[in-house]
């Protein structure tokens, strides 16, 4: 039956595509693409009846709204006094710049650019904002002044598609960069509109822009978060923010309590700053939950609220949980970034469960936050190690961080039952490193003298230099040397069935792309009967067979085994004795019922790309010979069918009534039981992966190599993509090609 034709909408006669604004047209009902007829999304809202293309030559025009007020979001409501200004609004950007606040000055820290280190910071703790009048010393590199809105479309992309804020509405909405630059440019702004996340990344802007040396030195994703990591890393580290005067951001707390940098490069921003005090953040939290948080000024429901007045060329560095609202007094361009790290990790931890209990958007949060607290809880658990061992007592911070970052863990591990996100990192053992976090804590607590935390105040007096020091190549060793005494302990690892199906497949994939398809000549060239041969062994490869020194433990050319050097005084040809033990002990496992059926194998076969759980059996593999294809590994009969199928005989049956290349597939689970018992012990020394303090691979979690840069409105509490291909499921495809064709690889 075929299927019903997708319905074509808009002068294109294209199908629905949900990347893409569309209107409605309000007398024929048809969806038109706002590209198509030239509307862009925040002109949309003040259009009352719309009339596409084809009904305006009948109907005219279409009709807008009529304005009614100029301080409240919906303009069209009738001023009759009652309704309170709300945020955003011309009225309420005229009555912020007549209030007046505390000075900035009683909280900012003015400081020299070359001061601003994470050493002075750990040592004196961060606590209140602080002003740099002169970016040098800081490490931040920038554009010069000179570097306008143009020049950022040129670097960045016109086409581009980035957020944009009517600040009037407090609305976002999407547009493409050219259309917001010519937004800019126009002598009479219709509207106040305000750009503040276009993450740069992953564009050529981001070489001209280097950020202050103590953000890359302090964050986490920057020093914590691995290469190998399942989930895409987060890129919030640069920011480029393009607002028009009388742009206003109401109060917040950035993501996931992250502290900021910022730099004015030209222009003027004004901050409107309050302490992360307990009442003020209680008070925040029940302000942003209320049906009327536009209409109420926070400001004025807290003991002080500092103004403090950013001027060009100044950078200003924002401590986790500071309160503030920006205020943009006039055309300004800006770049700013976020970054956590471990002197406010209980603020940090309380900024996102806040989120949490209000139900932020994903949009609007740090991307993966709970995944990055699981790698920084295993690389603090590392120091505090180290510090033991090296009779240091750990900085105050750190021990508290540890002690913040404890109780969440547990919660979210907890959660993670009944939630499908799950953010745990496939390498890390929850449990285990719960347990012995809290272990090191414990320790902490209860001995005395040398291992008693330091404070963090102050100059340091009595602080242990190792803790101040990133690089140091004694506690590197000692490291090194616990690592591998924990893996020794641990025992050899041994790799569990998908990652030797893994590892398998990415070699079978290689030589299908070293060896390209060749026709066989002097055959009929018909697309039909058109034989084909895998040329699999390259000229490197096949230098390597006939090179008696070569480290290969197993050769094989074109399905045959060459050399076998795994285990002491095998030869090439399979052994009858082993042979036939392997068919005996076949027998046993049919008999205790933990062979699988026939149809078992296909169905599993056809759906290699779902999720599989490890079998029973320990599993050790080399990467050189795929476990289901060496003769010495199955018995005579397999082999004897096998030959018959390379030979094209492809319709014999065995004793139950399968064919040939069912016969051969069912001996898969057989040929990977039969070399975990016989595998010699070195072996078992074959690393596969980082010998951390890890698990088998989970089954529905993927490593994944690393992508581009990944912007943070794009990362933002999304997962990567399931319908991607895997290893598994190439796999699955070329043992179908191998059962349909004839060709065995």
């Amino acid at each position: 039956m075929a299927m019903a034709a997708a319905p074509l909408y808009c002068v294109c006669r294209q199908s629905y595509d949900v990347s893409r604004f569309m209107i409605e047209c309000d007398l024929c009902n048809d969806w038109f693409h706002g590209s198509c007829v030239q509307v862009e999304e925040h002109h949309a809202v003040d259009i009352d009846v719309y009339h596409c293309p084809n009904c305006e030559p009948q109907h005219g025009p279409s009709l807008m709204k009529k304005r009614n007020n100029w301080h409240r979001h919906d303009y069209t409501e009738q001023d009759d006094g009652t309704k309170p200004v709300q945020a955003g609004t011309s009225v309420f950007v005229k009555e912020l710049q007549n209030r007046t606040f505390a000075s900035g000055d009683e909280i900012l820290q003015w400081m020299p650019g070359e001061q601003v280190t994470q050493r002075y910071l750990e040592s004196h703790g961060w606590q209140y904002p602080i002003a740099v009048s002169n970016m040098e010393g800081l490490g931040l590199r920038l554009p010069q002044p000179s570097f306008s809105v143009k020049d950022v479309e040129q670097v960045v992309g016109g086409d581009k598609v980035i957020d944009v804020i009517d600040v009037a509405r407090q609305a976002d909405s999407k547009m493409k960069l050219k259309e917001f630059i010519k937004y800019y440019y126009k002598p009479h702004r219709p509207k106040v509109l305000n750009v503040i996340s276009l993450e740069f990344s992953d564009t050529k802007m981001a070489d001209q822009v280097v950020v202050p040396d103590v953000a890359q030195n302090m964050s986490w994703v920057e020093n914590y978060w691995p290469d190998d990591s399942f989930f895409p890393k987060p890129f919030v580290q640069k920011y480029c923010l393009m607002g028009v005067k009388n742009s206003y951001t109401d109060f917040h707390i950035d993501f996931g309590g992250t502290s900021v940098w910022y730099h004015v490069l030209w222009g003027e921003k004004i901050f409107y700053m309050i302490k992360p005090t307990q009442a003020n953040l209680a008070l925040y939290e029940a302000w942003s939950s209320s049906p009327n948080q536009s209409e109420v000024f926070f400001g004025d429901k807290v003991d002080k609220c500092y103004k403090c007045v950013v001027q060009q060329g100044t950078t200003l560095l924002i401590p986790t949980g500071w309160i503030h609202a920006v205020l943009t007094s006039q055309d300004c361009m800006a770049f700013g970034g976020n970054f956590l790290h471990n002197l406010n990790i209980g603020m940090q931890l309380r900024c996102y469960e806040m989120e949490r209990r209000l139900k932020t958007p994903d949009l609007f949060k740090f991307p993966y936050f709970e995944a990055i607290c699981w790698y920084v809880a295993k690389n603090l658990l590392e120091t505090l190690k180290e510090l033991r061992e090296d009779n240091c007592p750990p900085q105050t911070y750190l021990v508290e961080g540890v002690k913040a970052l404890i109780s969440p863990l547990k919660t979210w591990l907890k959660r993670e039952v009944t939630e499908p996100t799950s953010e745990v990192p496939d390498h890390i053992r929850p449990n285990r490193l719960i347990k012995e976090l809290t272990k090191e804590i414990r320790y902490l607590e209860v001995s005395g003298g040398t291992n008693k935390p330091v404070k963090s105040q102050g100059s340091g007096g009595g602080q242990c230099p190792a803790t101040l020091e990133r690089v140091c190549p004694a506690r590197q060793a000692r490291r090194a040397a616990r690592r591998l005494r924990e893996q020794q302990e641990r025992g050899p690892k041994v790799p569990s069935n998908l990652e030797i199906l893994e590892l398998h497949t990415r070699e079978v994939l290689r030589r299908l792309e070293v060896g390209p398809l060749e026709e066989v000549r002097g055959t009929c060239q018909t697309p039909t009967t058109q034989n084909l041969n895998f040329n699999m062994v390259s000229t490197a490869s096949a230098a390597a067979a006939e090179n008696p020194d070569t480290h290969l433990r197993l050769t094989l050319h074109n399905g045959r085994i060459i050399r076998d050097a795994r285990r002491p005084g095998s030869s090439t040809a399979s052994s009858p004795v082993k042979a036939e033990s392997e068919r005996s002990s076949v027998g046993q496992l049919k008999s205790r019922g933990e062979m699988k059926t026939e149809s078992d194998q296909e169905q599993q076969h056809s759906t290699m790309g779902g999720e599989e759980k490890p079998g029973h059996l320990d599993e050790v593999a080399t990467s050189q010979e795929p476990w289901w294809s060496s003769p010495s590994r199955c018995s005579p009969e397999c082999r004897e069918q096998h030959q018959r199928r390379v030979a094209g005989d492809k319709s014999p049956m065995d004793s139950q009534g399968n064919s040939s290349s069912e016969a051969w597939d069912n001996q898969g689970p057989l040929s990977l039981g039969a070399l975990s018992h016989d595998a010699s012990p070195e072996a078992d020394n074959y690393q596969y992966c980082d010998p951390s303090m890890s698990p088998p691979l989970h089954p529905s979690k993927r490593h994944a190599s690393n992508s581009p840069p990944v912007s943070n409105q794009a990362t933002k509490g999304k997962r990567p993509k399931k319908g991607m291909a895997t290893a598994k499921q190439r796999l699955g495809k070329i043992l179908k090609m191998n059962r349909h064709n004839g060709v065995f690889v």
